[in-house]
């Protein structure tokens, strides 16, 4: 089959914004004006085509990320005529308990458009979503959405953009009229103004620029021409030469500028509507396509040497999974892009994680939860595999014969925990199955064990998450159950170097277990994780038994030592020990490793990690005194305090801890007039008040069973 759109007219692009932004209203005008829907589904009701969960169409919000593909044909910014793109876009959720749907979206696309609520401007999750953009090297342009409601400011926007993202953010296009009387824009590429009467109209009219914002309109295109003519240094010799650079020029300048990541075309407009027309041709001429984004790095795994796949069809197939979902008709679902090669479907593919190869069912293009089959896929594409057993987010999938592994996707720590338990025991091994199967899904979900009290512990990025969760077992996997209070994810760490000696003998008549190790334990910087090193000379201990003792380590680790709570970030060594040729076994040095870790860590100066959150409160400044005095009770730091049109914004570190139940001591303060977005930032050593308390109820007996 004979690939239907070329590489460099297929465009793969996110849709990315703080909660409320209005990115899926945004997707939703897109999917409208490409044709793809026949109308424009309002979240408020319930009907947007990617927001097709029951969780999301109750709640108005994305929860899980969504892949549509639409066609488009440039109208007005057009560097060729008649060329049709394909157009494979993400609409991602906003709200940061789903930060892992932004991330790893981030990480398969070639370029964004980033929603701004034009009442609003940058908000918390802007500048997050804003900063994952910038980690994968995402080449963005900015949309300011819903400048025609009341309160609504392109320019107010704009600013707060220049302040707390990038000086480098430049309108291609503004706004005519202000709130709810604008009535279309003016192009600054080509100086025509493009008017409406509504903003549902099919067709704009094509006129001048209004004679009262001509000289507006000539300063804006001016400063847009000089900066884009920085990142092309032939345009720049014409330009500052006095020649007049041609429309095409013009905008192969702003194309090269964006393209190079440090350069962010502006819009602004109803997302709704007709206006969405010009966030597609500035999606089509100004963000890459696959072959602008160029060659993918890799290891070969047969020479372990780094490799590059170019964006080819005649490459050999190369592709990373980023997304697992469970879809009710057709079971397991991979969500892949693929950065080489193609593939048919009936052929094989090798999982670089496992070795294993997999047979390649059935390919499907989704749209949000229906799907499309497709008997084969090419370079840029982005589609799903059904079935694949043992393939999870991150995963590296490639030809058989020419196996490379791609740098996976890493995620944020779970910061919230609690308690689950089936209602009655019919529930109990669908509960399995359903925190199983949810768990492969969302690499920010965790599962455990607590072998304490004998409870299964569930672990998200915040209550949301959790509760939803909860739900979806419900809904779609018909299990009840019982939830505990949430719970704060402390993890343990250590401040100080240490060594220990540990022996585990045991004499019970027939063969003994004899293990003997000595431990080194350092702490590591915040973040980097677990390092185990074998420093054993002279075979004090046998190789067969260095692997048991870093398990061994590892699971008493995975239990803490001082509350019960994972250990993290250290660095230990085994640099010593002795074996006996008889008693000596797997086990029992396993078992002296466990014991010599919960020694060594009581040398190093043990300590209690806490979640930091970032916090944002949004108040009237009659209240600020009041939510700034409940802040300081709760151990934060208040960062910074400014304006927003009339309102205060209080930017604060706050732990995890003492925020439960804000929400209602928020809305009581200030007679339900402030908000507020909280999203994890670090984690820091808890003080030593509260953190003899943490110890404390700790010990309790199945103190947890009560909570």
């Amino acid at each position: 089959m004979p690939r239907e759109y070329s590489i460099d007219h297929t465009r793969n692009i996110g849709i990315i914004a703080h909660i409320d932004a209005g990115k899926t209203t945004v997707t939703e005008g897109i999917l409208f004006n490409t044709g793809l829907t026949h109308k424009i589904g309002a979240v408020h009701e319930g009907e947007t085509t990617t927001d097709w969960m029951e969780q999301e169409r109750e709640r108005g919000i994305t929860i899980t990320a969504a892949a549509v593909t639409c066609y488009w044909e440039p109208k007005f910014i057009k560097l060729a005529d008649g060329v049709k793109h394909k157009i494979n876009i993400i609409d991602t959720p906003g709200h940061v308990d789903f930060t892992v749907e932004v991330e790893r979206s981030l990480r398969v696309l070639d370029g964004a458009v980033v929603v701004f609520d034009g009442k609003m401007g940058v908000e918390p999750q802007s500048e997050t979503v804003w900063r994952q953009a910038d980690k994968y090297h995402v080449p963005r342009m900015c949309f300011i959405n819903k400048i025609n409601q009341t309160g609504g400011d392109f320019y107010k926007s704009l600013d707060s953009i220049h302040k707390r993202l990038s000086p480098n953010a430049f309108p291609i296009q503004l706004p005519i009229g202000f709130e709810k009387e604008i009535n279309g824009v003016v192009d600054l590429i080509n100086m025509k103004a493009y008017s409406y009467k509504d903003f549902t109209d099919k067709e704009f009219t094509v006129g001048e620029v209004p004679a009262d914002m001509l000289e507006k309109a000539k300063e804006f295109r001016h400063n847009l021409l000089e900066k884009v003519v920085e990142f092309d240094d032939a345009l720049m010799e014409k330009y500052l030469g006095g020649q007049e650079l041609t429309e095409k020029e013009f905008l192969l300048a702003i194309r090269k500028a964006v393209q190079g990541g440090q350069f962010f075309p502006v819009l602004g407009g109803d997302g709704r509507g007709i206006i969405v027309q010009t966030i597609l041709d500035a999606v089509t001429n100004f963000l890459p396509s696959p072959l602008d984004r160029g060659s993918v790095k890799g290891t070969d795994l047969k020479t372990n040497q780094p490799i590059e796949r170019k964006p080819e069809d005649s490459e050999p197939f190369t592709a990373l999974a980023f997304k697992i979902a469970t879809d009710p008709f057709v079971g397991r679902l991979c969500f892949f892009r693929v950065y080489a090669g193609h593939l048919e479907a009936g052929s094989y593919v090798l999982n670089a994680r496992t070795g294993n190869k997999e047979r390649v069912g059935r390919i499907v293009r989704m749209r949000a939860n229906d799907r499309d089959e497709v008997k084969e896929v090419f370079t840029g594409d982005i589609c799903a595999l059904v079935g694949p057993k043992d393939t999870f987010t991150g995963d590296t999938l490639c030809d058989v014969d020419h196996p490379i592994h791609l740098e996976t996707i890493k995620f944020a720590e779970p910061v919230i925990s609690m308690s689950i338990e089936p209602k009655t025991k019919a529930d109990q091994e669908k509960m399995g199955i359903a925190l199983s199967k949810l768990g492969e899904e969302d690499p920010t979900f965790r599962i455990r064990s607590d072998e304490e009290t004998q409870q299964t512990i569930i672990s998200g990025m915040g209550e949301l998450h959790l509760e939803i969760i909860v739900d979806r077992m419900k809904r779609e996997f018909k299990v009840e159950a019982n939830v505990g209070k949430p719970e704060v994810a402390y993890k343990e760490t250590i401040k100080a170097t240490a060594t220990a000696e540990s022996k585990y003998i045991r004499q019970s008549g027939g063969k003994g277990q004899y293990g003997h190790v000595y431990l080194r334990i350092e702490p590591q910087e915040r973040g980097k994780g677990y390092e185990f090193l074998d420093e054993i000379v002279g075979g004090a201990i046998p190789k067969e038994y260095i692997k048991p003792i870093d398990k061994g380590i590892q699971e008493s680790a995975a239990n803490g030592v001082i509350a019960g709570y994972p250990l993290v970030d250290f660095k230990i060594a085994v640099y010593d020990g002795s074996y006996h040729e008889v008693d000596s076994s797997e086990m029992a040095f396993k078992i002296a490793a466990s014991k010599g870790l919960q020694e060594v860590v009581k040398r190093a100066q043990p300590i209690i990690l806490e979640p930091i959150m970032k916090v944002e409160v949004t108040t009237p400044e009659v209240n600020m005194g009041d939510v700034i005095g409940d802040l300081n009770s709760k151990r934060a730091q208040i960062n910074e305090m400014t304006d927003r049109l009339h309102l205060k914004i209080i930017d604060a570190h706050v732990p995890l801890s003492e925020m439960f139940g804000y929400a209602t001591t928020l809305r009581s303060m200030t007679q339900g007039q402030a908000s507020y977005t909280m999203e994890f930032d670090h984690y820091s050593e808890v003080p030593r008040n509260v953190a003899e308390k943490i110890i404390e109820s700790r010990q309790g007996i199945n103190v947890r069973k009560g909570m």
